[in-house]
């Protein structure tokens, strides 16, 4: 952490005060957009190093789109380490290029592969941002040689006349509320790269959600069981639904659709994992000490999870489970996953303490009659019936 800590001081007082002196040294010459033919790209690399996780998979889209726009081309991603196991597997990635967070992870193999990969040549190389602007970012595009380097034209650098790193600049839709897939999506739009297909990515492989099931099977938890997983927990404090009512929504979830409960919380979250656990159902169950592949793999099994605004929920989203998210501060109209089977509650004050529980077991009960993978015993219990 210190060594993260020591980069990022050092970056941001370059970005201050000695950026622009090398604007007329490394710009690039402004390109056309229509240069870029598909033909002509047989590489591309997408830097999305910096940021969060939950940042990182809402520009995923990117990925499905290029890998639609330019089928043959080799595709490189730049990630960083703690986004890594959340980019691995994705079937649109021919490679991984990974930033190490504080300058004492790298080895000097580590190094000299990355530098070896990122100076290998590529036609062209995509920056997403959309929030914050990464001068870390700017220069791996810059050194990776690509022949057109893409980025957005705005959050430019204090003294400096545009974004310089960039060959094509592409302006941000003027829209003040716009969902961050769409934004990242903008991106990439001039160059005839799109999809329709919005939703976030991740892959698991068979064998890791095969060992959830063991690791279930273990707590008591019976095959075939419904599950309702239970994030308590964000990073965030304003992000943060009170914990113990999590555990009351699952208690009326489980009663009224025969739901087993999940309890899961991440380092730092034991106090909000144990309130939550102390108000669920009895015989509800806590896993703790996952990996982030391990909770994707339990989001998968679960019929519905409920969550706070994080990164936690982007997960879930990623591997396609249902899910009812708090909002407090944050927009869900910018940041909420995008699909139906995802929905968020928000109340007018846009405070989390003040969504109550009849509000989440609310939307949960809807998502449960309508997208759930519940099965017929469980939906007849709730008094409803399939067609």
């Amino acid at each position: 952490m210190a060594g993260r800590s020591f980069w990022n001081r050092i970056e941001q007082r370059f970005k201050r005060e000695y950026l622009r002196l090398f604007e007329a040294a490394l710009g690039r010459r402004a390109a056309d957009p229509r240069e870029i033919r598909p033909e002509r790209v047989r590489s591309v690399l997408v830097v999305r190093q910096h940021d969060q996780l939950g940042d990182f998979l809402l520009s995923t889209p990117v990925l499905r789109a290029l890998r639609s726009a330019y089928p043959a081309a080799r595709i490189g991603l730049v990630v960083r380490g703690y986004t890594e196991p959340v980019a691995r597997h994705l079937p649109q990635v021919d490679e991984i290029l990974v930033v190490r967070e504080a300058l004492h992870e790298w080895s000097l193999a580590e190094a000299k592969g990355f530098l070896r990969r990122l100076l290998r040549g590529w036609d062209l190389a995509i920056v997403l941002n959309t929030v914050s602007h990464s001068l870390t970012s700017d220069l791996i595009a810059r050194f990776s040689r690509a022949r057109w380097t893409v980025g957005p034209s705005h959050l430019r650098f204090p003294g400096t006349k545009r974004n310089f790193f960039y060959s094509i600049e592409i302006p941000p839709c003027p829209d003040p509320v716009r969902h961050q897939s769409l934004r990242n999506l903008d991106i990439a739009y001039p160059l005839g790269i799109r999809t329709d297909d919005l939703r976030e990515m991740m892959q698991l492989l068979p064998g890791e959600v095969e060992q959830m099931r063991r690791r279930l099977r273990g707590l008591g938890v019976r095959e075939g069981e419904a599950l309702l997983v239970v994030h308590p927990g964000a990073g965030k404090p304003a992000n943060r639904w009170p914990a113990e009512r999590f555990g009351r929504a699952a208690q009326d979830l489980a009663g009224e659709f025969g739901l087993r409960t999940v309890v899961v919380w991440g380092p730092g979250e034991t106090r909000l994992g144990k309130d939550a656990l102390r108000m669920a159902p009895a015989n509800s169950v806590a896993l703790t000490g996952l990996s982030l592949r391990e909770l994707a793999a339990l989001f998968r099994l679960a019929s519905l999870v409920l969550c706070n605004d994080t990164g936690a929920m982007h997960v879930a989203a990623a591997v396609g489970t249902p899910l009812v998210a708090v909002f407090g501060p944050t927009d869900p109209a910018e940041w909420k996953p995008w699909g139906e089977e995802f929905v968020s509650v928000r109340a007018p004050d846009c405070r989390c303490e003040s969504v109550t529980v009849e509000q989440v077991v609310g939307a949960a009960r809807g998502l449960l009659l309508s997208h759930s993978k519940l099965s017929p015993r469980l939906l007849a219990r709730a008094g409803v019936a399939r067609e």
